[in-house]
């Protein structure tokens, strides 16, 4: 690299932190103040005191940044079968981590890969993002094995795993502390296909399904304890009536190095506003610093105790922007609460009952608003699916930014739907031309054929491309890998012959291998 116009040496462990940085020359991140200053602080610690690099302004890692692109470049260059045989070797020297034999039987293992020295990046303007993540060592690890089982090897001589363990009432197989955010663990788990993951998400959504039994009386509950002169109580109702109407998450105390996310327990005076007569407007940044921002219809019982429960605290003292709604309790007390209410009730389970309720009400609601809705093709089918998992989506408030490249990518959709029309077109008048000259120039039979197969074809695309638009801030995935029961999913697919594969990808069939069989007629 260059400082100040001129070849810097650097040691490997600097030139290592040096491409950490490099690397994302062409990201945003390179705009961000605390992104920066946060790398500065740890490549200074890295270059030492007599370094002659003083500052980042003078430095350019355009050098390192041209030989990683250079790396790429050659990697993307590779014919066929040299990346099939670089896939092979990696295959086969990955195989023996893949898998755990667990009570005589042999179990898939999760990601079982510890990430490699970078950058936190974190989501949304996280205070960390910048600083260097450390390399983890065996000696930072803890594993979980069985008491007969031989210690795994690991490539550093002369070093321990941190602790080796016994334990058969945990399902984790090793664990470490997060580098930058040391509160945080990073787990390997057994794998989403392995048979304690099914049995844990059948009794996930059962429990979530479970709540319907319980749903009228909690919400009889919640409604009387707006009436309570205890402010405790009254906040406690109202804080269940927000989990049930909206599915916020819990919300929990951040310290100041962590990214000022917001949860239903920890709303701020700042984030609701009371518009009369009855609504209220939330603006906070949710988990991953997602933004969520809705206006909501609520009852003028709830209306007037969120008013009361921002003008002053339990006490009487006046609250400022930054003090919390809910300043009695907090996200264990309210998880407490929830327990009272229903045995195993939290609310995680909350938000996938309401996941799962929403999808299964919307579904079922465009079967039964079209009497002919068995007729429909296949890809309208897998629209609508589309268009209730985007509402499900928004509940969940599992958004993200409008992709990059997605002006670019429908730029060339709508080019290509304006050359099939082009092409219609002209079939039409090759159809009609052919009508005209009756029998005797070509066959308007195949014509109308040909015809008929692009307006399909013209159909499908068009539809593919509004659903493209339509979805393009909405994050689908989540609510379908952790909130929404798979066998309502699969019961309509069998429902309505919509091939599964439409609607989960690889990944899913095989981690929801334990709902395939579910009949036609459930419903959550």
């Amino acid at each position: 690299m260059l400082y100040d116009g001129r070849p810097v040496e650097l040691t490997a462990e600097q030139e290592e932190v040096a491409s950490m940085f490099a690397i994302m020359k062409e990201t945003d991140y390179m705009k961000k103040p605390t992104f920066l200053k946060n790398f500065w602080e740890g490549f200074k610690e890295v270059l030492g005191r007599s370094h002659v690099i003083k500052g980042l302004d003078k430095c350019d890692f355009s050098p390192i940044y041209d030989h990683l692109m250079a790396e790429r470049d050659k990697k993307k260059a590779l014919t066929k079968e040299e990346k099939a045989a670089i896939k092979v070797q990696k295959d086969a020297a990955e195989a023996k981590y893949k898998h755990a034999l667990v009570d005589g039987r042999q179990e898939q293992v999760g990601n079982f890969r510890v990430e490699p020295p970078s950058l936190f990046r974190g989501r949304g303007e996280h205070p960390k993002m910048g600083k260097i993540k450390q390399r983890v060592y065996p000696r930072d690890i803890t594993i979980n094995i069985g008491r007969d089982a031989p210690i795994p090897e690991h490539p550093y001589p002369g070093q321990r795993w941190k602790e080796v363990r016994h334990d058969n009432t945990v399902t984790w197989l090793a664990y470490w502390r997060d580098t930058v955010n040391p509160k945080e663990y990073k787990y390997v788990w057994l794998g989403a296909t392995s048979s304690f993951k099914a049995e844990s998400d059948l009794l996930k959504y059962e429990k979530a399904r479970k709540l319907k039994d319980y749903i009228d009386d909690i919400r009889k509950n919640y409604k009387r304890d707006w009436g309570s002169s205890d402010v405790r109580r009254k906040q406690m109702g109202v804080a269940v009536y927000f989990l049930d109407k909206l599915a916020l998450r819990a919300g929990h105390e951040k310290d100041d190095d962590e990214a000022d996310t917001v949860g239903c327990c920890t709303l701020k005076v700042e984030n609701v506003e009371c518009v009369p007569p009855n609504h209220i407007k939330f603006d906070f940044l949710g988990k991953d610093s997602i933004r969520y921002e809705n206006t909501v219809d609520v009852e003028v019982p709830v209306y007037k105790a969120v008013e009361a429960f921002t003008k002053v605290d339990a006490r009487g003292k006046r609250k400022g922007l930054r003090d919390m709604v809910f300043d009695t309790f907090d996200a264990t007390d309210l998880n407490k609460e929830l327990k009272a209410l229903m045995d195993g009730l939290s609310v995680k389970v909350f938000r996938t009952y309401n996941a799962s309720i929403t999808l299964d009400r919307l579904l079922a609601e465009m079967e039964e608003a079209e009497d002919a809705y068995a007729g429909k093709t296949v890809d309208a089918k897998k629209a609508d699916y589309d268009r209730a998992n985007k509402e499900v989506a928004i509940l969940c408030n599992h958004q993200r930014a409008v992709p990059k490249t997605h002006e670019t990518s429908m730029a060339k959709v709508t080019e290509k739907l304006n050359a099939m029309r082009e092409e219609i077109k002209a079939l039409e008048e090759e159809h009609e031309a052919a009508l005209r000259a009756k029998g005797k120039g070509k066959n308007p039979d195949a014509i109308a054929s040909k015809l008929s197969k692009k307006m399909t074809a013209l159909e499908r695309a068009e539809l593919q491309a509004a659903v493209k638009e339509d979805l393009k801030t909405v994050a689908l995935g989540t609510s379908k890998i952790n909130y929404m029961d798979p066998r309502i999913t699969i019961a309509w697919c069998k429902r309505n012959e919509v091939p599964i594969e439409k609607v989960f990808n690889k990944s899913l069939l095989n981690k929801f291998h334990w709902a395939m069989d579910v009949e036609s007629g459930f419903r959550f």
